[in-house]
């Protein structure tokens, strides 16, 4: 049925026709959202199988039959099944790059433009060497017409060779893993964009970021170069401002973005915590109305992840008040699972969770903002772990006050 299913969807967007293809590193939700995002077609989501891995065979049957002007597209999901499954999986090298001929294949046929990125695998990868070779092996791609390749490192820790390994590819490099998509999205759909960066404080440029291994300044200047964007002063009245926070003010932090915010879309990547949001910036931005105000937000991940996803809704939504606050519900259900979901589930249950664990969302609190309330609908734990989960959220209208006339 799930087969039958399958082949309904691919013949579906065969007659559709697609503007922007896009192929996630994997099914976590940092990776798959923007497979909600209007104007970018995904294969049909059983194709992704959570910690198993992607279905290559029926994930390379949808690429090669689905046209489109553009192609955003991780090389290790379609090599390897995802992030985890390049870790470990027993594959020679010539085998891997075998895997990717459907990406030429698909530019070849339909002519789009292509944009790529693979993983520099982390310290505990067992197929390290692998993957190097495979990366290396792929630089002539690099030179073709239509085609943008970049490499990405995945938790580097202070120490790891990983950024080394990545500065000696012949082509772009930068941290980062899990907002790479989004980034290139950005690349595809906005190039150009001008952005201005603006740090809550100018030590916080020089201060070397946890999982990245090099200055903050250089993971800045690798997502702008990624994102095909133009860095530009305050002065020079750019399209946005992406705020780097650090953690050390919330009420300094607050201020600025009130200054910022009068003249300028502002989207804000808060650095303060890995894996977690500041509550008293997010309790500072609630209470003066800000939050919903934002361009963006991101305090999911790493610093790289955060700034990438900041800039990349940022941009793409500049224009589109109905996505943008999507893109700021999702973010807040992201900060609330760090700040609370994600605590109170791993204080009581074993993992694989169970559906005991859904009664996190009994603790889901009232949030409004720009004229409407944010339900969280349903939950889910997609990967069976604590460490993320999969929300269904609305954005219901608030009544209009009732003004009384004597």
């Amino acid at each position: 049925m799930a087969r039958l299913g399958f082949l309904f969807t691919l013949l579906w967007g065969l007659a559709l026709g697609a503007g922007v293809l896009y192929l996630p590193l994997d099914d976590r939700p940092p990776n798959w959202a923007p497979c909600g995002w209007e104007g970018v077609r995904c294969p049909p989501r059983e194709v992704y199988r959570g910690p198993e891995g992607a279905d290559l065979p029926l994930l390379r049957a949808w690429l090669l039959s689905t046209p489109g002007k553009r192609l955003v597209a991780s090389l290790d999901a379609l090599a390897y099944g995802g992030l985890l499954q390049s870790r470990h999986l027993d594959l020679p090298a010539e085998d891997v790059l075998a895997r990717l001929g459907p990406l030429l294949a698909w530019k070849a046929r339909y002519g789009g433009e292509v944009f790529l990125f693979g993983v520099v695998p982390r310290w505990d990868a067992t197929r390290r060497e692998r993957n190097l070779k495979v990366l290396h092996a792929l630089a002539p791609w690099a030179a073709i017409k239509g085609v943008y390749l970049e490499a990405v490192w995945d938790d580097a820790l202070r120490g790891s060779p990983a950024p080394k390994e990545a500065r000696a590819l012949p082509y772009p490099s930068r941290p980062g893993a899990d907002e790479a998509g989004q980034v290139l999205l950005l690349r595809a759909l906005s190039p150009g964009l001008r952005v201005a960066v603006v740090h809550e404080e100018g030590a916080l440029a020089e201060r070397t970021t946890p999982y990245e291994a090099l200055p903050l300044e250089e993971t800045v200047r690798g997502l702008v170069r990624s994102a095909g964007v133009e860095e530009v002063a305050l002065e020079a009245i750019p399209d946005l401002v992406l705020y780097v926070y650090g953690g050390k003010s919330p009420r300094g932090a607050t201020q600025d973005l009130l200054r910022l915010m009068a003249q300028y879309p502002v989207a804000l990547a808060d650095l303060s915590r890995v894996n977690r949001g500041d509550a008293g910036l997010m309790g500072y931005l609630q209470a003066l109305g800000l939050y919903g105000r934002l361009a963006a937000y991101a305090a999911w991940g790493t610093p790289a992840n955060n700034l990438g996803s900041a800039l990349a809704q940022g941009g793409l939504f500049l224009r589109d008040r109905e996505g943008r606050l999507q893109r700021l519900a999702e973010a807040y259900f992201a900060y609330w699972w760090g700040e609370v979901g994600r605590p109170w589930v791993r204080g009581r249950f074993p993992e694989p969770l169970g559906e005991e664990a859904l009664g996190v969302a009994s603790l889901w609190p009232y949030v409004a903002w720009e004229g409407y309330r944010l339900d969280l609908k349903a939950l889910a734990f997609p990967w069976r772990r604590s460490f993320e989960a999969e929300a269904r959220l609305s954005l219901v209208p608030l009544p209009s006050p009732v003004h009384l006339v004597e």
